[in-house]
């Protein structure tokens, strides 16, 4: 949830006269964003080696190192701005670990497999699954969903993240987490519903 005052334009237009409090304040508001996104790409022999978390705050120091080079005005060109900050760590973290062990998941360009996550994150919010209303529709509905979710329990945000962005079958996902199939779709259920009621709650 984001106060009046701390809207993203207004932070930004504050970082881009000099103000370093405000980039910090800025950047701050796409970690669960980024977060998101970086959870979906490392899977596997990644996830073992590197945590998410950890991606991202390097991600976030290299935006806040290299802010000069920012030329965009607007929350969409920072949010492309950010991505592309990603990538570029994901890129080198994947060459880096390429070496040791070929992953073929890898052959298809990490630009355009977030690009296919973006699309993803954008029709789960288009699905009727929510309708954020007053701020948040002015802000981007991917950052929104990705707030909506870090604000919901584990287990509820990782049912959602594997049903609707990685697109796996509720037994799949069932085996995944250890629970009967009935049970996690008991949970995916209330999972819609909390995250429903997170985002109707955002001003």
């Amino acid at each position: 949830m984001v106060p009046s005052a701390e809207l993203p334009e207004m932070l930004l237009h504050r970082a881009k006269a000099g103000d370093r409090e405000a980039l910090n304040r800025l950047l701050a508001m796409y970690r669960n964003y980024l977060h998101l996104l970086a959870r979906t790409q490392l899977d596997g022999a990644l996830r073992a080696r590197l945590d998410p978390s950890d991606v991202v705050q390097e991600v976030l120091l290299d935006a806040y190192r290299g802010f000069g080079q920012f030329i965009g005005q607007t929350e969409p060109e920072l949010v492309l701005w950010l991505r592309k900050c990603l990538v570029n760590k994901l890129t080198d973290l994947v060459r880096r670990h390429r070496s040791q062990k070929r992953d073929v998941r890898r052959e298809e360009p990490i630009e355009e497999l977030l690009d296919r996550r973006m699309g993803e994150i954008n029709s789960v919010l288009a699905s009727g699954l929510s309708s954020p209303s007053g701020q948040a529709t002015r802000r981007e509905r991917a950052v929104v969903l990705a707030d909506a979710l870090a604000a919901l329990p584990p287990d509820y945000c990782e049912v959602l993240r594997l049903r609707h962005l990685e697109r796996i079958p509720l037994p799949d996902i069932a085996q995944r987490m250890g629970r009967s199939p009935g049970a996690v779709r008991m949970l995916w259920m209330r999972a819609l519903e909390q995250l429903r009621k997170v985002l109707e709650e955002m001003p």
